[in-house]
């Protein structure tokens, strides 16, 4: 079995020649659309197979791409399945607003959080978290809202998918 810290390092590395050789941006008519900086590892270079991501979280990304926005599996269960391990639930973020989530999906689809809105999305008996990329411009600007003692109320500061891995720490939550 690979350790997540030598599969980092290998992904890394690969990055880094894949740089010299691929063109800069995405190509036209090559699938989904992948943000600048991004690397999408071919199917052949990892043991992920859509077989093992379960059929409620596949709705919801594919539901969110009909639509037009970009959504990505992340965290946990991203690390688990590159490690062959079964994720215990499935997390997604996108670029559609919580709101955005909500109309999609209707009933199946409840916002949860008073600091930063987040979409649960239920279908059968799995629920699927659906974040909205976040900005870096929140707490560190001063502009998210405060209570007279300072206790942060509310930052929903939106961001790209760039701005959103670059808030994340080096860890399984910054696996895409």
């Amino acid at each position: 079995m690979v350790s997540l810290k030598s599969f980092i390092a290998e992904v890394l590395d690969s990055s880094q020649e894949a740089e010299k050789t691929a063109p800069a941006g995405p190509v036209a008519g090559s699938g989904p659309q992948i943000p600048e900086g991004a690397r999408l590892i071919p199917r052949e270079e990892h043991a992920i197979s859509r077989r093992q991501i379960s059929e409620p979280a596949l709705q919801v990304l594919n539901g969110l791409h009909r639509a037009g926005y970009q959504a990505y599996l992340v965290g946990g269960s991203v690390r688990d399945l590159l490690l062959g391990r079964e994720p215990k639930d499935f997390d997604v973020c996108t670029d559609a607003r919580p709101e955005e989530v909500r109309k999609l999906f209707r009933r199946n689809a409840r916002l949860i959080g008073r600091r930063f809105i987040l979409a649960h999305v239920q279908i059968g008996r799995e629920i699927i978290e659906v974040a909205t990329f976040r900005g870096d411009g929140g707490t560190a600007s001063g502009s998210a809202e405060r209570s007279a003692t300072g206790r942060i109320l509310s930052d929903n500061v939106y961001g790209s998918f760039q701005e959103d891995a670059r808030r994340r720490d080096f860890t399984a939550n910054a696996l895409y």
